[in-house]
């Protein structure tokens, strides 16, 4: 069984490509799970409108796949709604957001 600490760690290499930061440092990892041997994960993105919501998609699925060599489900999610809050601290620094 592989652990939702496991997914995120994988993750951390995917990135944002507007930003180029780490879609788990962004906040944008909403769950992560496995799921009757399935990976399942829920991201956002940090606007609705923002065109790159399939290429980070791609990079979860191909990252999680060549990782844990399972099938891999990523959905896209609005609600919650993102916010900076959402962010690790060393993304807000990185963006210049107030800690």
């Amino acid at each position: 069984m592989v652990t939702s600490e496991e997914i995120l760690t994988a993750l951390k290499v995917v990135q944002d490509p507007e930003l180029g930061m780490s879609i788990v440092d962004l906040g944008l990892v909403y769950r992560a799970e496995e799921v009757d041997g399935d990976l399942e994960v829920d991201f956002t993105l940090t606007y609705p409108g923002c065109p790159l919501g399939a290429q980070i998609e791609e990079d979860i699925v191909d990252r999680l796949a060549r990782s844990f060599h399972k099938s891999v489900r990523a959905t896209l999610v609005f609600l919650p709604p993102w916010s900076p809050e959402r962010m690790s601290e060393e993304a807000r620094v990185g963006l210049g957001y107030p800690i």
